[in-house]
């Protein structure tokens, strides 16, 4: 095209690799630690200064992420160092649409060498080209970044509606309560304390897929941020898909993380149903299914104060420390009387319906400006 030239990419920016950095020697801070899957944590201590763009260095890149604060780029990721006069955001989508579909030649190797990416011969627009790029895609991840802030809100509203009801015992008519002694502790009168496996109103998720035609979308366990699906996930069909890919979501489900410390939650109600045909997830979570009427009270549970704490007490491992079966079945909660736990799911439901709606929006977001990238890097479509 006439407004592209042919260069090597490392014409363009020079890439380094990141710095190893242990869990176990980070400390408290608010830098992000960025690995190949995104920031999987925080340090007090900086190693790059913003703008920065990460990507993995292994096997099949494409993920990239854009920062604009100081970071600490993980080893098991690549960060750019010299952007070259180029602009760091128009870098960030150049390298996504760059990489999206390379895949190292060296099978047997499992890192990517920089100095082979430095070489690879790219299609760049002029400098000049580069800002009405920026501008045209920014809107997008501003939008969809607009969106992420209103789920956040919402959730927040939820876990604190649940906190202030079932954890402060603040609910409606709180002031007429009769508190009973329960295993030491004191809970309202007619609630229960019993492990989170004996409540009757959950039923645990199982593991095994059944055969499937179509290829479905594989989301491990580090593709999940928080509470989103991040990205399509790693299309897989029934033979050759991973081993942990073997959870089925179902309807009005809450799954979580099972590893220890690692707080990502997702869950599926009538906002986000038709994913449940489509998609699969790993058996690293774990989760309960429900009746509609008890799905937000079931979210609150899994991410409250009186859950999370226990999962990481009771989760066990040499190389990986996780909660198994037995470790779920010494989780003990309380259980409210059923018509409170209806009324406020009744409150929270359309938070968590609104929420699904937003992230489907999302979706689509990203599919719109993921179709535009490589037509604007290519030149088919002006600006």
């Amino acid at each position: 095209m006439k407004d592209s030239i042919s260069i090597q990419l490392g014409d363009m920016l020079r890439l380094k690799r990141g710095h190893d950095l242990p869990e176990a020697d980070r400390k408290d801070g608010n830098i992000p630690v960025v690995s190949s899957s995104g920031i999987t944590g925080y340090h007090n201590e900086s190693k790059a200064k913003a703008p920065g763009v990460v990507t993995g260095r292994y096997g099949t890149l494409g993920e990239v992420f854009y920062l604009e604060e100081d970071y600490w780029p993980l080893n098991t990721a690549l960060y750019v160092i010299d952007f070259k006069g180029n602009s760091p955001k128009f870098i960030s989508y150049f390298l996504r649409n760059t990489l999206k579909h390379y895949q190292s030649d060296k099978a047997a190797v499992p890192g990517v060498n920089r100095n082979v990416l430095h070489k690879l011969k790219v299609l760049c627009p002029r400098k000049e080209g580069q800002v009405p790029i920026v501008n045209i895609l920014s809107l997008y991840d501003q939008l969809i970044a607009v969106n992420g802030r209103r789920i956040n809100l919402l959730e927040e509203a939820a876990r604190l509606l649940f906190r202030e009801w079932f954890t402060y015992f603040r609910f409606p008519g709180y002031k007429k309560a009769k508190f009973e002694d329960h295993d030491g502790i004191k809970i309202p009168a007619g609630w229960e304390y019993l492990p989170v496996t004996k409540i009757k109103i959950f039923k645990k998720t199982r593991v095994g897929v059944p055969v499937f035609i179509d290829a479905r979308q594989y989301y491990q366990t580090s593709e999940i941020d928080g509470t989103n699906l991040v990205g399509a996930g790693e299309e897989v069909d029934y033979e050759n898909r991973p081993s942990r890919a073997d959870v089925v979501p179902r309807l009005n489900s809450v799954y979580f993380a099972k590893m220890k410390d690692t707080d990502k939650v997702v869950y599926f109600n009538k906002g986000n149903a038709e994913l449940l045909e489509r998609i699969l997830l790993s058996t690293g979570m774990a989760g309960f299914s429900t009746d509609e009427k008890y799905l937000a009270f079931l979210f609150g549970l899994l991410t409250s104060y009186e859950f999370v704490p226990n999962k990481n007490n009771y989760a066990t491992g040499a190389t990986q420390v996780s909660l198994s079966d037995g470790g779920l079945k010494k989780i003990k909660v309380i259980l409210p009387k059923l018509d409170l736990i209806e009324k406020y799911s009744s409150i929270v439901n359309p938070f968590l319906n609104e929420c699904s709606y937003l992230r489907n929006q999302n979706q689509k977001l990203a599919q719109a400006r993921d179709l535009l990238l490589p037509r604007l890097m290519s030149g088919k479509i002006e600006v």
